[in-house]
């Protein structure tokens, strides 16, 4: 089989990149997207070091910002016929506190919204028209925020959820899958910064069953599967990996 073409925003470090790794160890060519273009370069040049040159390409885009989404969009056609798999990764918590005015909650919602929804939305709506029919895979990550917050990110992924479930239903008939992953606590990414203090990792590894953190590459080899030909039976569903911090539902 060729190598399929995989785009994966927020590629360039952790849960993303793992993605964009175990799909390039299968032999696929990737294309990463974010907003830090040497973060890109240095993730792209070790994929092509590891897999291969030509594994993978980069480029640099804040895609919550319209205009940047369609330059994306044309550096990604140009070099590809068709998108056989959409990984929407970039996001975070853009608000994790605000000053308790109504400005400050307001501007940590925006925030969080233009994040989390619009870098998902806005770059699968671009890239809809050159999703392999049938057969391709729109992947979106929410998160276990989306189940009990907080607020402001936990909404914006129970957006993406949403999202998820009316992208489906519209594009099932056209043979293509549309399932959201939702992690957990994740060690070894940036999403918490500087919050990430042995007490503070502590209590979230606490909340799981396992006793233990989820890793990058468990994440990624969650989104490996719902992508995979063998998943074309999957989809409108939200996959929880979160060692039964929360339970299904």
């Amino acid at each position: 089989m060729s190598p399929r073409q995989i785009v994966v925003s927020g590629g360039g470090t952790g849960i993303g990149l793992a993605v964009a790794e175990a799909f390039a160890a299968d032999g696929d060519k990737v294309t990463l997207l974010g907003r830090r273009e040497e973060v890109l370069r240095a993730a792209a040049e070790k994929l092509n070091a590891t897999h291969g040159d030509g594994t993978a390409s980069w480029c640099p885009a804040d895609l919550s910002e319209p205009e940047q989404v369609r330059r994306a969009e044309r550096f990604i056609t140009e070099r590809s016929d068709a998108v056989d798999v959409l990984v929407t990764n970039a996001g975070g918590n853009a608000a994790p506190s605000h000053d308790g005015t109504l400005e400050g909650i307001a501007e940590g919602y925006r925030r969080n919204f233009a994040a989390n929804v619009l870098t998902s939305v806005l770059l699968t709506e671009a890239l809809l028209p050159h999703v392999r029919r049938p057969g391709g895979r729109i992947i979106h990550l929410s998160s276990i925020a989306a189940l009990r917050g907080p607020g402001s990110y936990g909404g914006s992924k129970a957006a993406v959820n949403t999202y998820t479930f009316d992208l489906a239903q519209k594009l099932g008939p056209e043979g293509i899958t549309v399932n959201a992953v939702a992690p957990g606590f994740v060690a070894d990414t940036e999403f918490f910064g500087d919050r990430a203090t042995p007490e503070f990792i502590a209590s979230r590894v606490a909340q799981s069953l396992t006793g233990k953190p989820g890793l990058p590459a468990e994440i990624a080899a969650s989104v490996r599967h719902v992508a995979s030909l063998e998943a074309a039976y999957l989809t409108g569903q939200i996959l929880h990996i979160n060692g039964g911090a929360a339970l299904g539902r």
